[in-house]
């Protein structure tokens, strides 16, 4: 089964999801307007991070993350440096997927995050609150913030 090995972060949720398997292929449940950690719809888009590879650092200043891993099994670690922060300078860490432990992962604007792919093909839907701006966001170099893969 998956993983949460963690500390607390506020404005970090996990929400479990039901797989309704059927003859002909499984239903995964993803988002409804009315589950908690829905704020509004911006967009939806999926991302393939391939096996070995970690995609981050990236904080998000305005966006509402709504993360669930479809295919694959992808190790998704959040570290918090906000100074009046109670999970200052704490990691959380989650390895999601179908097989694992399946679900949404809803992240706060203000939090960095980073994915690494742990299976040959890893997929991943992000449904967020606001459309993709390229100027509400910060980058980091992966070996900026210490942390061991």
């Amino acid at each position: 089964m998956g993983t949460i090995e963690n500390k607390i972060i506020s404005g970090v949720t996990f929400h479990p999801l039901k797989i309704i398997d059927t003859p002909g292929g499984d239903v995964m449940h993803c988002f409804k307007s009315c589950d908690q950690g829905f704020v509004s719809f911006g967009e939806a888009y999926f991302s393939k991070i391939n096996k070995g590879f970690i995609k981050g650092w990236k904080r998000h200043l305005k966006m509402t993350l709504n993360l669930t891993v479809i295919a694959g099994a992808i190790k998704i670690v959040i570290f918090d440096d906000k100074k009046k922060s109670m999970g200052k300078d704490c990691f959380a860490t989650y390895v999601l997927g179908p097989n694992y432990k399946y679900g949404r992962l809803t992240i706060s604007p203000g939090l960095w995050v980073a994915f690494m792919g742990l299976e040959k093909q890893n997929i991943l839907i992000n449904i967020s609150d606001i459309i993709h701006d390229p100027f509400e966001s910060e980058k980091k170099e992966i070996d900026s913030i210490n942390f061991k893969w």
